[in-house]
């Protein structure tokens, strides 16, 4: 993962893309949504690594960065993670309401990042929000 994500190594995208690819399509769910990246990220990095994984799935970019840079979670402990502000907002919660929504980020560590997602998600109208990660 952190040659993939940290050093930019975007070939390696493509070991779990099928298995992703398979485990979203038996998902039953109505919208995918990957975790957003912070402009600042995009434009380090070049691309979104969750996103990245999932080529060939239709996404809906339901959700944005609210900082344009954001500290990597690396960064923080356990209990600084939990306590962290909402980092995203809403695009359009007309495209999420009464759906049914996958959630996708690249690892879990805390669980904080999907949390914050879903909470705003439901809060925003969507039906019910589940999540997958490649690695924990």
């Amino acid at each position: 993962m952190q040659q993939y994500k940290f050093n930019g190594d975007y070939k390696l995208r493509k070991i779990f893309n099928r298995e992703l690819i398979n485990l979203i399509h038996t998902s039953d769910m109505d919208l995918v949504v990957a975790v957003p990246v912070s402009q600042h990220t995009m434009m380090t990095r070049g691309f979104n690594q969750v996103a990245s994984l999932l080529e060939g799935i239709e996404l809906t970019e339901a959700l944005q960065v609210k900082v344009t840079k954001k500290m990597q979670q690396s960064h923080f402990n356990r209990r600084a993670r939990m306590k962290r502000e909402q980092p995203f907002s809403i695009i359009d919660e007309k495209i999420i309401e009464g759906q049914s929504i996958l959630l996708v980020d690249d690892v879990y560590t805390t669980g904080s990042t999907l949390h914050h997602a879903a909470d705003l998600l439901l809060a925003h109208g969507a039906d019910s929000v589940k999540s997958i990660s490649l690695a924990r």
